[in-house]
């Protein structure tokens, strides 16, 4: 049996630390075999927000576990408490495999276990894990970056995401997808995936754009360009262009490219067409064109998208 500890301190955040809780803490009903052996290790009592948590055991049991899971915490612009940061370094030291939710992921390195590797977090706070860790190669585009004996991840729902993917590494896809159906998410989300994909669009109902967008969306499959948005706007591309960035922060031609994505997605969640079929409907083209820019922006290529949302027998999971 695997043991998995969770690592707490005083201010940590409570979703993170519940959602692995569940995830780790118990088994889905498919499961015959052996599941975790969960325990939470900490400093005496801990507190977060309202709450009280006496832990299992202290920070030192971490060093006997297999998997060393540390939640996110709060109070980010101060250094990890420092036997927090001892003890995870010496869990890794010792053949732990570690993983950060969230905001977790300072305390990886402020242990040095980031240094020289590929890691992520929370959006809001990658330029400041970026600035106090220079060493670190901070990505803040993804869901959780796997390195192996080190992982890491984006806030929240992505937290759950990482979990689920420790699940399947150590049991297979099909355990992963069953504890995934008991808690009623998609069975599994690539880590390269973007953290979140922006659609804006104007707030106001007097905005000069608002009968803009419902027309573009109905028109995906057709090569538009900046041009024919101007004159269906009734505007010059560069007032147009203004208009966009005020209202979308982003390039007309940036956001149709989204909306075209989102597109695409829909239609490998939800139909059995071609990616050369979704190409022309999203108006890619082609193809290629259709790969390149879905991987660009989701992480991962079409292919391997529609599969993370198939659950039948036509579709294998992803591996």
């Amino acid at each position: 049996m695997s043991s998995v500890s969770l690592a707490v301190t005083d201010g940590m955040l409570p979703f993170e630390l519940s959602l692995a809780y569940e995830v780790f803490g118990s088994a889905p009903a498919e499961v015959t075999g052996p599941w975790y052996d969960l325990d939470v290790c900490g400093p005496d009592a801990v507190r977060f927000g309202r709450f009280r948590l006496e832990p299992d055991h202290g920070l030192d049991r971490l060093r006997h576990a297999d998997t060393v899971i540390v939640p996110g915490w709060t109070d980010i612009d101060r250094d990890p408490p420092s036997d927090l940061v001892d003890a995870v370094r010496s869990a890794h030291e010792g053949g732990a495999r570690v993983a950060s939710l969230c905001t977790g992921a300072f305390v990886l390195a402020a242990a040095g276990l980031l240094d020289g590797k590929r890691a992520t977090t929370h959006w809001a706070h990658t330029d400041a894990l970026a600035a106090r860790y220079p060493e670190v190669e901070v990505d803040p585009d993804v869901l959780y970056v796997d390195n192996g004996s080190v992982l890491t991840s984006a806030g929240k729902a992505a937290a759950l995401d990482l979990c689920l993917h420790i699940v399947r590494l150590d049991h297979g896809s099909s355990v992963a997808n069953a504890a995934a159906r008991r808690l009623v998410v998609q069975p599994h989300r690539a880590g390269g995936q973007a953290q979140f994909v922006t659609t804006p669009v104007p707030a106001r109902d007097d905005h000069p754009l608002v009968a803009l967008f419902p027309w573009v969306m109905e028109r995906l499959d057709q090569p538009l360009t900046v041009e024919d948005l101007a004159r269906q706007a009734r505007m010059s591309s560069r007032n147009l262009s203004r208009h966009f960035r005020a209202a979308t922060g982003t390039t007309p031609l940036q956001w149709l490219l989204t909306q075209r994505i989102r597109r695409a997605q829909e239609l490998l969640e939800k139909t059995d067409d071609s990616v050369e079929t979704i190409a022309e409907a999203t108006g890619m083209g082609t193809a290629t064109t259709l790969r390149r820019h879905f991987n660009r922006t989701v992480g991962v290529p079409p292919d391997t998208y529609r599969r993370t949302f198939r659950t039948g027998t036509r579709f294998s999971p992803a591996p």
